[in-house]
Formats: C-alpha cells, sequence, structure tokens
C-alpha cells in the first residue's frame, strides 16, 4: 500500500463513518423496538396475566385487577407440585442417559480409531431432526404395554418379558436417546481441542487407557459435560410432545402438559396458566445462567500455544465393538420408529395377534392415508405450515442478519442492549412463549390473533438466538479489511453491506434461515395455543390425530410430516452448498 492510500484509509473511513454518526441510534432504537414487540411484550403481558384476575377474552385489558391469587394458588396446588416433580425426574434421568449416549459417542468419533466414524458422527445427530411428538407416537406404537409391537415380539421369541413406555421410565428413555446430540456437540469439540500429551503423561505413570478415561480425559472437559448436560436439561423441560405422547395415557403430568391442560378445561384458567408457564421459565432461565457461567469459566484450559492433533487410540478388536455400538443406537432411534410408523401407518388394524401376523399383506392397505388425505384440514395444515415456515424464514433472517452485524461488525452504542434482547428468548420454552403471545394479541383489536401472522411472529421470537448463533460465525470469519477496502472506494454503510458482507456471508445466511424453515415446521408448543381452525399448522393437526385415538390416522400423517421434512432437510443441504460456491466465487 502506498503512502498516498495508507494516508487516505482514515479519511476514507472517517466519511464512511460519518452518515453512521446520525444513523446508528436510529437503527439501533429501531432494532430494540423490534425486539421489544417481539419478546419483551408478550412477556411483560404473560407476567400480567398471572398477576391479574382480568381475563383477556371477556375483559381485554381495560379492567386490570392485581392479584397474587394465581401465583399462591399456583405454588401451593398438588397438582403443580406432582407435574413439577415428574418434570425433574423425567428430565434429570433423561439428561443422565443422555450424557452418557453422547459422551460415549464424542469419544468414539474423536478419541478411537473406530471405523466409518463419519457415519458414526452423522447418525448420532440423526435425532436433533426428528419431531418430538413423532418420536413420542412411534415409541408409542413400539412400547405400549398391550398392543406395543416389541412385546409382541418378546411373545414371540418366547421372552416372558414386557415393557411400558406409557411411564417415567418411558419418557426418561425416550428423552435421553432423543436428547443425546447436544451432549454430543459439546463434548466432541472439547475433546476435539484437548491437547492428548495430558493422556500420554497418565498413561506413561502406569494407568491404563480406560483409567486415564475418568482419571483424565472426563474430569478436564467436565466443564463441556456440563455445558451440554444443562442444555439438554432445558430443552426437555420446556417440550410438549414426547409427554403428551407417552406421559398422558398414563395421566403422567409434566409442567408442559400441565398448563396446556390449565388452557383446555371449560372456562379456560388462562391466569393460572401464565403463572404455571412464568414458573417454568424461571426454571428454565436459572439453567440458562448456569450454562452461562459454566462457559464462561477460565479454569480445565487443555489448549496449549503448540500444535498437536488429538489422539486416536487403538482399539483393537474392540473397535467393532464400538462401531456395533453406534448401528445399534442408529437402529434404536432411527429404523425401529420408523418402521413402526411404517407398519402402523399401512395396516388396516393395529390389532396383532402373533408375530406371524406382521406379515399378513391382506391386513395392509392404504385405509389410513386415504383417511389421512380424504380430511380438508390435511392439506390446509401442510400450506399453512409451509406459508409459516417460508415467513417466518424470511422475517427471522433478515433480523438475524441484523441483529448480527450490529453486534458483532459495529460499536455502536446499544448493540449490548441488542445483543441481550435477542438472546432472552433462549430461556423462554416454546410452550411459554405461546402462552405469552396468547396474552399479547388474544384481547387486543387489530385482528393480528387467529393469523398466520402471530404464529410467524411467536417462532421468530422462539428461534431468533439460534438464528443469531449461526450467523455470528459467517460474520466473525470476515476480515474487517475487505469493509475498509470498501470504504476506500467510497461504499457507504448499505453499500459495504450489499456488495461485501452479504455476499460473503451468503453461506450463513441461507443456512440460518432454512433452519428457521425446519425449526418453524417441526415446532408444536409455539402453536398450541395460537392457532384457529383456519390457521391449523400440521404439527397441531398430528396431536389432533393422536389424542382422538386413531394410531393408524396418526402414523400415516407422522410419516407424511417426516418425509416433508426430510424433503427440506435435503433442499437446505443443497441451497447450503450453492450458497457456498455463489460465495466462493465472489471471494
Amino acid at each position: 500500500m502506498t503512502a498516498t492510500s495508507s494516508a487516505a484509509l482514515p479519511e476514507a473511513i472517517e466519511t464512511a463513518a460519518a452518515p453512521r454518526r446520525w444513523g446508528a441510534p436510529l437503527w439501533v432504537g429501531f432494532l430494540l423496538i423490534v425486539l421489544t414487540f417481539l419478546v419483551i411484550y408478550p412477556l411483560l403481558m404473560l407476567l400480567f396475566g398471572a398477576l391479574s384476575d382480568s381475563n383477556p377474552v371477556v375483559d381485554g385489558f381495560g379492567n386490570f385487577n392485581p392479584s397474587l391469587e394465581h401465583f399462591i394458588k399456583v405454588l401451593g396446588n398438588e397438582n403443580v407440585h406432582y407435574a413439577f416433580f415428574n418434570a425433574l425426574a423425567a428430565c434429570g434421568g433423561g439428561t443422565v442417559l443422555a450424557v452418557v449416549i453422547g459422551l460415549a459417542f464424542s469419544w468414539i468419533v474423536v478419541r478411537t480409531n473406530t471405523p466409518f466414524k463419519r457415519f458414526i458422527a452423522g447418525a448420532s445427530m440423526i435425532p436433533l431432526f426428528v419431531p418430538p411428538l413423532v418420536a413420542g407416537v412411534a415409541w408409542s406404537i413400539l412400547g405400549s404395554p398391550k398392543t406395543g409391537l416389541l412385546n409382541t415380539v418378546f411373545k414371540w421369541v418366547g421372552i416372558d418379558f414386557r415393557i411400558d413406555f406409557y411411564s417415567l421410565s418411558g419418557l426418561i428413555v425416550v428423552f435421553g436417546i432423543y436428547y443425546a446430540p447436544y451432549v454430543y456437540m459439546f463434548t466432541a469439540s472439547a475433546l476435539q481441542n484437548m491437547d492428548p500429551s495430558l493422556e500420554e503423561a497418565s498413561e506413561v505413570s502406569g494407568a491404563s487407557a480406560f483409567a486415564t478415561i475418568f482419571t483424565v480425559t472426563f474430569p478436564l472437559i467436565a466443564p463441556a459435560i456440563l455445558a451440554g448436560s444443562l442444555l439438554s436439561f432445558v430443552v426437555m423441560l420446556g417440550i410438549y410432545g414426547v409427554p403428551a405422547a407417552l406421559g398422558a395415557p398414563a395421566n403422567i403430568n409434566v409442567l408442559t402438559t400441565y398448563i396446556f391442560k390449565l388452557t383446555a378445561w371449560a372456562p379456560p384458567l388462562y391466569n393460572t396458566a401464565a403463572a404455571v408457564a412464568i414458573l417454568l421459565m424461571m426454571v428454565t432461565a436459572i439453567l440458562v445462567w448456569a450454562q452461562q457461567r459454566v462457559l464462561s469459566g477460565k479454569s480445565y484450559a487443555t489448549v496449549a500455544g503448540k500444535a498437536f492433533r488429538p489422539r486416536a487410540l487403538n482399539l483393537g478388536p474392540w473397535r467393532w465393538f464400538t462401531f456395533g455400538l453406534a448401528v445399534v443406537y442408529l437402529f434404536v432411534v432411527v429404523v425401529l420408529p420408523t418402521l413402526a410408523l411404517i407398519i402402523a401407518a399401512f395396516r388396516k388394524f393395529l390389532f396383532i395377534k402373533d408375530f406371524d401376523a406382521l406379515f399378513d399383506m391382506k391386513a395392509y392397505g392404504l385405509s389410513h392415508f386415504n383417511s389421512v388425505f380424504d380430511n380438508p384440514l390435511t392439506m390446509l395444515s401442510i400450506w399453512n405450515t409451509l406459508k409459516v415456515g417460508v415467513i417466518t424464514a424470511l422475517i427471522g433472517g433478515v433480523l438475524a442478519f441484523a441483529i448480527g452485524y450490529t453486534v458483532y461488525r459495529t460499536q455502536v452504542a446499544g448493540r449490548r442492549s441488542i445483543d441481550l434482547l435477542s438472546t432472552i428468548p433462549v430461556a423462554i420454552p416454546g410452550l411459554v412463549v405461546g402462552v405469552a403471545y396468547l396474552w399479547a394479541w388474544i384481547g387486543l383489536p387489530g385482528g393480528l390473533y387467529g393469523t398466520i401472522w402471530i404464529l410467524a411472529l411467536a417462532f421468530v421470537a422462539r428461534f431468533i438466538p439460534d438464528t443469531v448463533k449461526a450467523l455470528s460465525t459467517s460474520f466473525m470469519q470476515i476480515h474487517r479489511e475487505l469493509e475498509e477496502a470498501a470504504w476506500i472506494c467510497g461504499r457507504g454503510v448499505l453499500g459495504t453491506i450489499a456488495t461485501i458482507m452479504l455476499p460473503l456471508a451468503r453461506p450463513g445466511l441461507v443456512a440460518s434461515m432454512t433452519l428457521l424453515f425446519v425449526l418453524a415446521v417441526r415446532e408444536l408448543g409455539s402453536s398450541l395455543f395460537l392457532y384457529t381452525s383456519d390457521t391449523t399448522v400440521m404439527a397441531v393437526l398430528l396431536l389432533d390425530y393422536y389424542e382422538g385415538g386413531n394410531v393408524g390416522k396418526t402414523a400415516a400423517f407422522s410419516l407424511v410430516q417426516t418425509l416433508i421434512l426430510a424433503v427440506l432437510l435435503g433442499m437446505t443441504n443443497w441451497l447450503s452448498r450453492g450458497a457456498a460456491q455463489g460465495s466462493a466465487r465472489v471471494g
């Protein structure tokens, strides 16, 4: 760079920064207003509902009668205590199982010479893309105490053993096997970044390989294990689909199912539901805070200045055993539930006298699929789901890009407040978001409640932290000298964003928008309180089929939803590759 161009750089940057001096406060104010509208206002109305006797349907919001009665009733209600205990037991037990599975898989993939490790890594992430209600329905077909397919197989082979997934233990098992990927993501990354010389020193001292695992390896990644455990617990605590499918038949309520029951009674107990929702949100917020404290810790450093490669432990013949564990896990979480859904969807009657009856082709047909697609709500729900998904992806993607650029690429005053407001929904379960938006809009004029738009806005608020986090890496990978070069060439802020930031961040933006689309398609908790007969989405209709007692139609529609999700994920992968190639050409 010449002396002239070096001298011109500060002047060019100063010229580009001049309009930002007056535009930045307006921009920050705009983002704060948007986030307040999406996040803070619904939460304030939720608090309003919990602390008042007003009914938003009958009274609107003009008659505010402050009262602690609902909070006091909730805190002293034995049903709430029972639901709270069940939630802690199910989520706690599920978290322990998730830690065992996730930690085992991360160790196998990162630290051993197990064959086909890329396959294992991919298989371990599949449960993340299975809608919770679909997983619950599949395991209700497999593990029903009377008609469960697994019990039929046990009887056929002469095993005098029966399983019952309509139980607290059933909830724990399904939670554990489907939310293990959260632990895997944290621990695999920590193991990848850990200096293997620490383990080598232990073995030189005479410790066996397996003793080293439990005395050196796992203790050193304890923060990652704890962070993954807390995240798994938080996610389980806010799930509605699995407890609705497996807990409800045995009258096992957790906080999410109890909140929904409060609004389904006649008359609906909106105020009590708001109070229980705040209780659930407070517990979740404490756990999220604890997770953030763990992640911000400075101890347990295992990455030194020198370069190293993670060591692959030679398991010898045992490597096929670890590979077998991965195959068994994939079979349990993917193959078995899929087979159960296929059998229930195509079989005319689910009652199966014996194992041989499974192969009686006369018992199979398309009657359940015909019944599903004869229902006008089916195509309406699919169309509504796709519309909500597109709106959520577009609005959420644009908002996440704006927030991400402001937080990670500028030094404007107020960006920390924007970051904080956009992170708050991490501590708010989907069901609580639904209750909050119910209170925010059901009693107000303007016609937003009961439309597709309120669903989309709730989804944007629910998933904005995930979207911003997905985009943050793309922003941080772009060097500032590219923006400075654009300013030297006379580009303003908007011009620089359009010509430099947007093309280079396009892969991350496409990935985050398609992630939003997929999350919106499978979201149930936020939808339960916001849909009407005209805005029914697929997740809600699937729940209606299940609660109606028709297992065949439920399984058939589960396969339809799963197929649509699989197509969407395939399109996501294709779009992401296309965006990455386009970004490479731009670069």
